[in-house]
């Protein structure tokens, strides 16, 4: 029997989600179609966008469903670039953090090719990766032009939560724009556009057991875009393309089931666990404040690639803390904003748990971690 844990990757398909995918697959319409089979699977998605809208506290109209997190975050910040750009109103400034999800940071440096002048800024992070509002402030108040910004709200490798609101004062206060990257906060924190205080707001299905392929960007009314998909109507102009009615009825669905916040229990006692096996591993973010699922630890002298190989074989699935490319585990971007030492970032894994996830999956994995973790040190000391 394998325990999957590693659901901020992707989340286990809920069965609530599963069965609206299958319903919606009796009708192959496309909801663009006039006849009634096209109208049932507008239906369909119009109800996914009622239920998304209810959830991000939002009109339906003020909900652009995308392929998912990436082209939403797309959206968000070339989209309102060029918005800016055609009415003559240029966005001069672009400022992110060193912690976010290489779709804003790589969408970010793209930005800067595609609008000569605009100029790309970091904001400081402390060692928990937490936005210094000072240091935004600053960067905000000395610089010339109106400011987009787009920080993150839960970071997908620690779970540590970032002071949105706060950061969202400080952005409304110099007149700037704030997208927030909900993708991990969406059924773990409130993540409402009242509660987040965000401009814009990126989704995604398959973080919460809904399928991939399906995101959402959530818009407050005063905010205008450009679309990056053009050749069609859908989506009130703001995206082109044939809407994912199977994919969208399933995202819907995972909504519905996501009642409350997973509690930090199971969490809390694995890291109790953990840290009892091996006193000096370190768990990265723990001082700060946290969603309830997510773990980052590290074990100096094993590496994240020695673990995760070792916890697969023993029928465990969780991941590197860092971004994989080409089957090799890269350093994490992340910890390295954080301040953490190269060679203890090359050691971190990220435990991520779920809607299906048991004490006595949590309690196994510790088991086998603190083995891989004795077994390591162990030949590196013979």
């Amino acid at each position: 029997m394998r325990v999957y844990l590693d659901c901020n990757a992707t989340a286990p398909l809920r069965p609530e989600a599963k069965a609206a995918m299958l319903a919606a697959l009796e009708t192959p319409a496309n909801p663009s179609s006039v006849h009634g089979e096209g109208r049932v699977a507008r239906a369909c998605i119009e109800e996914a966008r009622r239920t998304l809208a209810a959830v991000a506290g939002v009109s339906p109209g003020n909900v652009t469903f995308t392929s998912g997190g990436t082209e939403a975050n797309a959206l968000a910040l070339l989209g309102a670039l060029q918005a800016a750009a055609d009415a003559g109103q240029r966005i001069t400034r672009l400022i992110i953090s060193p912690v976010e999800h290489d779709s804003v940071l790589r969408t970010a440096q793209q930005a800067t090719s595609f609008h000569a002048g605009l100029r790309l800024s970091e904001v400081a992070v402390d060692r928990d990766g937490i936005v210094d509002l000072d240091a935004l402030r600053t960067l905000l108040m000395q610089g010339k032009g109106r400011a987009l910004v787009s920080i993150m709200a839960v970071n997908n490798e620690t779970g540590v939560i970032q002071p949105v609101r706060e950061i969202a004062r400080v952005c409304h206060e110099n007149g700037a724009l704030f997208h927030c990257d909900a993708v991990q906060a969406l059924g773990k924190i409130p993540c409402t556009l009242v509660d987040l205080g965000a401009d814009m707001l990126t989704f995604s299905a398959h973080k919460i057991g809904g399928p991939q392929g399906a995101g959402a960007l959530v818009c407050a009314p005063s905010v205008t875009l450009a679309p990056l998909l053009v050749g069609g109507a859908q989506e009130n102009g703001l995206r082109a393309g044939t809407q994912a009615t199977v994919n969208l009825a399933g995202f819907a669905a995972a909504l519905g089931a996501t009642h409350e916040p997973l509690s930090p229990t199971l969490r809390d006692g694995l890291e109790q666990e953990l840290l009892q096996a091996c006193p000096d591993a370190i768990v990265f973010g723990r001082s700060a404040a946290r969603v309830g699922n997510t773990t980052c630890i590290a074990a100096a002298g094993v590496p994240a690639e020695t673990l995760v190989i070792g916890l697969d074989l023993e029928g465990f699935a969780v991941s590197a803390g860092s971004a994989c490319s080409s089957g090799r585990v890269a350093r994490s971007h992340v910890l390295g904003a954080m301040g953490v030492d190269p060679s203890l970032a090359e050691c971190a894994i990220r435990i991520s748990s779920g809607w299906n996830t048991t004490e006595a999956g949590m309690q196994a994995f510790a088991r086998s971690w603190a083995a891989i973790v004795s077994r390591a040190r162990a030949r590196v000391a013979a």
